[in-house]
């Protein structure tokens, strides 16, 4: 007997799409069939819906611990699962960072019996913790992460000998957010000189230049060469650099790209309307440079698609430029406006399962998750390419309570969020005992 069984779904996985029923056991996928025996505890009659794999976020920001104020693991992993996302890898940057194996345990020890998602936990790097990455356990954290551009404390890696030695020594792929600091700031003086503190939000994009993004792009790819690194660049935000990466199958890649959904959806003329809300590191750039990254993910140059979920309180965002602090929330339509960019015909629906599952699998191996394969975790997500909703303020599961989507309306909704085999958001609700684990890893 199945515990759970979907009948009648249009399974996307692994560039196909076929009807198919599954039948799950003891939170895995025990059958994948044309036709199953209809012996199990609940059915699910899937018809004219889509069956995904869950989506893995790999990168966000949760807050905890030290700035719950914004958020914690529990309220944004519940907006996660009523999203789609099933599996996420939150970032070191909180307070204390997580720049040390006790650090990093701390955080999993949060996330136990909390997270309705699946949870995994970056390492950090810094000018002064090279031992402590030297001595990482590959089995205890997703990925080492380095700040090269600006960021909060003391995690702005900026001493060239310390880049080079990390990595020189990562035994794990290497996460990087690029951005030029001194580039930036010398942008953030003219700006000031021109505007004092008024300066306009509509000027993020100049002031965290192309120029800034490219520069320390290349220099985190050269590393990566030099010493054979296995890398990954995240929010990708430039026409120009899409150029730095080569299309093909993550599985034969040294080096990876990812682009998030705020830089698919938003671009510079949204900063009249939006203003501080969309204000992120690096920036919302033009029309024409979000139009690469989507051509870039359609040919294969950027292999992953995540969030960078960063939430800041309102009474935060609604400062001068200076004082408004970078990062938006993001996991709950994130997956619905993919979806809706499917409606538009940017994408392929098996494009978006392949970025947003398949391939972070595969570039961080995971184990046993990010496919819809027989023996695997039963992490989904039950989709209506055809329901239109619109993103309403009192509808959000984020602790900070709003959302640059707000009043957007999106064609592509998230019917049921399978996590383990548990029904975690059942399209209204969720269920009342988070069911989110530990990921482990395939890596020797």
């Amino acid at each position: 007997m199945f515990d759970l069984l979907i009948v009648n779904a249009r399974v996307v996985n692994e560039g196909t799409i076929r009807e198919l029923d599954v039948g799950i056991v003891d939170g895995r996928i025990d059958a994948i069939a044309p036709s199953l025996s209809r012996d199990a505890k609940r059915i699910i009659d899937a018809r004219g819906r889509y069956l995904l794999p869950g989506m893995i976020d790999d990168q966000v920001h949760f807050r905890e611990p030290g700035l719950t104020h914004k958020a914690d693991m529990a309220t944004e992993s519940a907006a996660a699962v009523a999203g789609g996302i099933t599996t996420y890898m939150e970032m070191p940057n909180v307070k204390p960072p997580t720049l040390d194996s006790q650090a990093l345990e701390d955080k999993y020890a949060l996330a136990r019996g909390r997270s309705h998602a699946n949870y995994a936990f970056y390492h950090g790097a810094s000018n002064d913790n090279l031992e402590a990455i030297k001595a990482l356990d590959p089995a205890a954290t997703c990925g080492i992460k380095i700040f090269m551009g600006a960021s909060t404390g003391n995690m702005l890696v900026d001493a060239q000998q310390t880049l080079e030695d990390i990595f020189a020594n990562a035994k794990i792929p290497v996460i990087t957010h690029c951005e030029d600091t001194p580039m930036i700031q010398e942008s953030e003086r003219q700006a000031r000189e021109r505007f004092g503190d008024q300066v306009p939000f509509s000027l993020h994009g100049e002031i965290r230049s192309r120029e800034a993004c490219y520069k320390s792009s290349s220099m985190a790819i050269d590393l990566a060469r030099k010493h054979g690194t296995r890398l990954h660049v995240l929010h990708l935000t430039t026409a120009d650099e899409m150029s730095l990466f080569e299309p093909g199958p993550v599985d034969g890649k040294l080096i990876t790209a990812e682009a998030c959904v705020h830089h698919l959806w938003f671009c510079d003329e949204d900063y009249e309307r939006l203003g501080s809300w969309i204000k992120c590191n690096p920036a919302i750039k033009t029309a024409a440079d979000r139009q690469a990254i989507r051509d870039a993910i359609n040919d294969g140059r950027i292999d992953v698609i995540a969030t960078d979920h960063a939430p800041h309180t309102l009474e935060e965002k609604h400062n001068s430029y200076f004082n408004a602090p970078s990062g938006m929330p993001l996991v709950q339509h994130a997956l619905s406006s993919l979806l809706d960019q499917v409606n538009a015909g940017h994408f392929e629906l098996t494009t978006i399962v392949e970025k947003t599952s398949h391939n972070v699998a595969r570039r961080f191996e995971l184990e046993d998750r990010g496919f819809i394969r027989e023996g695997y975790m039963a992490d989904l997500v039950l989709v209506d390419l055809e329901k239109r909703f619109t993103v309403t303020r009192d509808a959000l599961f984020y602790k900070c309570g709003w959302s640059p989507f707000e009043g957007t309306a999106l064609q592509g909704s998230i019917d049921t969020t399978i996590v383990n085999g548990v029904i975690a958001w059942d399209g209204e609700n969720l269920a009342s005992t988070p069911a989110g684990e530990r990921v482990t890893y395939r890596r020797r």
